[in-house]
């Protein structure tokens, strides 16, 4: 996979482009409002985005009706040298619908141990640990 950045000002915005040719604007303004995401903020969307379509999928195949899906991903980051990565990221997932609640934890678990390409990439350089949510209520493994 191949992704191509162009700088669109002079400073840091620039549109990213994939191979599915949809554009993202990243940018680092500290001075004024920027016009794009950081790539930090991407990076925490991308964790995101990765499970609840994994997610998604899942409770699809399993016939579970999801009306409403709301992730919300929180990271920690360290400071190490220069830079300031990521060492955790915390991710709740709430949904709405006719869903059993066992089967929207399972399909998380599939999702950030087996099937999200993104959280398995970041796989021992950050922790991620997760939290579902099931029309109001926390789902733990007991149920």
């Amino acid at each position: 996979m191949t992704v191509t950045l162009t700088r669109q000002n002079d400073d840091y915005l620039f549109h990213a482009t994939g191979p599915n040719q949809h554009t993202v604007s990243m940018d680092f303004n500290k001075e004024g409002a920027p016009q794009g995401a950081s790539p930090m903020e991407l990076l925490l969307m991308a964790i995101g985005g990765c499970n609840a379509i994994d997610i998604i999928y899942v409770l699809k195949k399993q016939r579970q009706t999801v009306r409403s899906y709301t992730v919300k991903v929180t990271g920690e980051r360290a400071a190490v040298e220069k830079a300031n990565p990521f060492k955790s990221a915390r991710v709740e997932i709430y949904l709405e619908g006719d869903i059993v609640p066992a089967k929207a934890l399972r399909a998380a678990a599939l999702s950030f141990e087996q099937y999200c390409s993104v959280s398995m990439s970041l796989r021992g350089s950050m922790s991620i640990d997760y939290a579902v949510f099931v029309n109001g209520e926390k789902v733990t493994h007991s149920e």
